[in-house]
């Protein structure tokens, strides 16, 4: 089914925090404040940010499937919650522009590992800002000149965080059990793993592992950023992150979304300050090439039960 396809989406910790609605002839797309993550992001930006990335999740799996959708995005100011409304036509076939994404959907996984470099990077990299470009999202390479400084911002957001005590409890809430909805700790890394990624968000430890020992980390690092800073950028954000993030695995490349480094207000200025645009960072995006290994496994998803709900006329 289309909208089991389309919550493969990426969300913060893995929380999936969209609710559907379908009235019989529209469906209908909310934001579930329940799992917003109030130490990490209380203003509710990266939760928009997740819903923008279902929905375009969605609207390319219907196409898959016959279906066009119509977005309006934020269609009652009354209802901050609701974000988007489909509304949908027949389609005959499949676009042969988004039929190696809805493919690469199932495949998507988040790789906190080391990376080799992508192959072909320039063809890459125009290809992702065209696709952000209808959502008025720019994609800006961080150049090798300034990575260390977007290491050295990730650690001193760690530092800021780490005796945080309601941030640490909520995301050792989110990550690594068995059979939970976070993140489990089959997706997590090493201590030894993780110091060979300079830009990345500090999880809790797996157990001792030191898979692709022999690699130094060659991915990218992309930002994508607005010229505002509402939710409507941030729903555009999501939109733009999940055609970047469906775009690469379709080219065979490996990615990891970050959104750690812009939590806070001091690493957003750090990024802005070595980007083109100088725009509102919103998610940083590493690419790359990861071996042929075991590699991250899939998350857990909700059952459809637990996030649609179908009201009749």
């Amino acid at each position: 089914m289309a909208l089991m396809l389309a919550c493969r989406a990426p969300s913060l910790h893995n929380t999936q925090p969209w609710r559907w609605v379908f009235d019989g002839t529209r469906l209908h797309l909310f934001s579930d404040t329940d799992r917003l993550l109030r130490s990490a992001d209380p203003l509710g930006r990266q939760l928009v940010i997740s819903c923008g990335a279902v929905l375009d999740h969605a609207r390319i799996a219907f196409v898959s499937k016959g279906w066009f959708a119509d977005v309006t995005r934020l269609p009652d100011p009354d209802l901050p919650g609701h974000l988007a409304t489909l509304k949908f036509r027949p389609w005959p076939s499949a676009l042969n522009t988004t039929a190696a994404r809805v493919r690469a959907i199932r495949r998507r996984r988040t790789d906190r590992l080391p990376m080799l470099a992508p192959p072909g990077w320039f063809d890459v990299l125009d290809t992702l800002r065209e696709l952000a470009s209808p959502h008025h999202v720019a994609v800006d390479e961080i150049a090798d000149s300034n990575r260390s400084r977007l290491a050295a911002a990730t650690e001193h957001a760690t530092a800021l965080r780490r005796y945080d005590m309601p941030y640490q409890n909520e995301l050792r809430w989110w990550t690594g059990h068995l059979n939970f909805q976070g993140v489990p700790d089959t997706a997590l890394v090493s201590e030894d793993e993780a110091a060979k990624v300079d830009v990345g968000r500090r999880f809790p430890s797996a157990p001792y592992s030191v898979r692709r020992a022999e690699l130094e980390d060659r991915s990218r690092l992309v930002v994508l950023s607005t010229l505002g800073d509402t939710p409507s950028h941030w729903l555009h954000t999501g939109e733009a992150l999940s055609e970047v993030l469906l775009e690469s695995t379709a080219r065979g490349l490996a990615t990891c979304p970050l959104t750690h480094i812009t939590e806070l207000v001091t690493s957003r200025l750090v990024i802005a300050e070595v980007i083109p645009h100088r725009d509102r960072p919103q998610v940083v995006i590493r690419i790359g090439t990861a071996p042929e290994d075991a590699g991250p496994t899939p998350t857990p998803r909700r059952s459809l039960d637990e996030v649609l709900e179908v009201r009749a006329h």
